[in-house]
């Protein structure tokens, strides 16, 4: 049987990376006595995985995690397996709800298609502009050049985010510039918001530590409900 776990990855534990989450989430499947499935060919894997991976020190407050049952173990409650993998997580990873998706035929993974993101950039000074002409300024331009690393090669390229960038607002107040958007995300097409972080400072005029700005994921979106 195929479930979805519906999770929230906040506090300390969002400096943990995604291979460290992995490796929480299968041991606590093995402590719960949850028997997963395994992939077939020469070295078999269980069959779980997210549908974004959250990158490290961000937080997820509408995170989706995929996995597969054994066929000995079909019969299992999908509220039981929630509670008792609820009593073994880490703080600040939150188990919301699981639900049985016998109809997935794809992963979650193939099926993102975008990410609601809000951006906390704190600010030195106030800036002069309201949110109109923040707007305007940013996504005005004609281009929103970027460099963005490959994974191939070492020489970073080049980038027009601009057309990533599905919905984007700026709101700004007297400690911080609340920067509220909607970004390509999936394996087709997805758009760092490190880049839009940096785009922004430089176009705004910002003067910000990078670790002094937060970031939080706030929903995913599929082609279809899941």
């Amino acid at each position: 049987m195929k479930y979805v776990i519906r999770f929230k990855k906040t506090g300390v534990i969002c400096f943990t990376s995604h291979l460290d989450i992995m490796k929480v989430f299968k041991r606590s499947f093995k402590r719960a006595g949850i028997k997963l499935a395994f992939s077939q060919g020469f070295n078999p894997h269980p069959k779980m995985g997210f549908a974004q991976p959250l990158s490290l020190g961000y937080k997820g407050y509408d995170e989706y995690m995929e996995f597969e049952t054994a066929a000995e173990d079909c019969d299992t409650n999908g509220e039981e397996m929630l509670e008792s993998l609820r009593a073994l997580m880490p703080e600040g990873l939150t188990l919301v709800s699981i639900h049985e998706a016998p109809e997935l035929r794809k992963t979650l993974a193939s099926m993102t298609v975008a990410a609601e993101y809000e951006i906390r950039i704190p600010l030195c000074l106030p800036l002069h502009e309201d949110a109109k002409e923040l707007w305007k300024k940013y996504m005005g331009q004609e281009t929103i050049t970027a460099l963005k690393k490959q994974k191939k090669k070492k020489d970073p390229v080049i980038v027009d985010i601009k057309p990533k960038i599905r919905k984007l607002s700026f709101n700004p107040r007297n400690d911080c510039l609340v920067i509220d958007a909607v970004l390509d995300a999936g394996s087709e097409s997805n758009l760092s918001p490190e880049l839009l972080i940096d785009t922004a400072i430089r176009t705004l005029g910002i003067e910000c530590d990078r670790a002094e700005i937060s970031v939080s994921r706030l929903k995913l979106q599929f082609r279809q409900p899941i």
